[in-house]
């Protein structure tokens, strides 16, 4: 096996798990000062581990690989998300039922056949008009129609 089909392996591994929510193996594909980044935020293991499983057990998220580039030590991979709001996600904590898709986009950085780096790219904007999510408040002096 080549650097680049481990490397592709080792990704597709991170999206079955995911997908599973088998929170142990994803761990264990990650180097332990991995960086994590996506849309709420970066930081470690102990970041992303909390919004992962709100991902899977509140939005019920599944991604599937719609194509995957690797070069070198890093993978890219373009994702078609799909999920249904059913439990907390985010502080929000009344599911509306509703189901989202949307095309999600992962950038990784892998070293010694670990994931060491992991950014991450959504449109949460659609994600929450598909979900349903409460608006934000309008900002002080300002009416929702004007914000």
């Amino acid at each position: 096996m080549t650097n680049i089909e481990r490397n592709r392996a080792i990704v597709t591994a991170y999206v079955e798990a995911l997908n599973a929510g088998e929170f142990d193996r994803l761990v264990a594909l990650f180097a332990p000062d991995a960086r994590i980044q996506g849309v709420t935020g970066a930081g470690g293991l102990d970041f992303a581990m909390p919004i992962w499983k709100q991902l899977y057990e509140g939005l019920n998220m599944r991604l599937e690989v719609q194509e995957m580039v690797a070069e070198g030590n890093r993978v890219a991979v373009r994702y078609h998300e799909h999920g249904r709001w059913t439990g907390p996600f985010l502080g929000f904590s009344e599911p509306t039922g509703k189901t989202y898709e949307l095309v999600a986009m992962e950038w990784f950085e892998l070293e010694n056949s670990r994931i060491a780096g992991r950014w991450g790219a959504r449109d949460g904007a659609a994600q929450a008009r598909q979900l349903g999510f409460p608006a934000p408040a309008a900002p002080v002096g300002k009416t929702a129609a004007a914000a």
